[in-house]
């Protein structure tokens, strides 16, 4: 049995693209965006976010309600605290990896490319 201490609480951003293995979301319930969109386009979409995010620009919270193709969006990307193994293994990794208030570099998944920001 885990301890609280070893969970983590996290945001994310998620952009899909032609690879994720479900090309639909809630801005784009036909998936016709996300079936036209390259890995490469998503990432640099996904940098620029980072970027205007990292400069004091825009909020993260703000980018990931307008931008994220997760329903998490709704919450300002928050998916609440998880411990180990309850993510995909990549996610999972970044998000241990970093300290609270950091935002990771571009995270690759099966259900696309994020950025996630620690919360706790």
């Amino acid at each position: 049995m885990s301890s609280s201490s070893d969970k983590v609480r996290a945001s994310h951003i998620l952009i899909k693209h032609e690879g994720s293995r479900r090309k639909a979301s809630w801005k784009d319930p036909e998936g016709r965006i996300i079936s036209n969109t390259t890995r490469d386009a998503a990432v640099s979409q996904l940098k620029s976010l980072r970027e205007d995010i990292v400069l004091g620009k825009s909020k993260f919270e703000d980018v990931a309600s307008r931008y994220s193709d997760c329903s998490s969006a709704k919450r300002g990307g928050d998916l609440g605290s998880f411990g180990r193994k309850q993510m995909q293994k990549p996610f999972e990794d970044a998000t241990y990896a970093l300290k609270v208030g950091e935002i990771s570099d571009i995270v690759d998944t099966d259900s696309g490319v994020h950025i996630i920001k620690r919360t706790g």
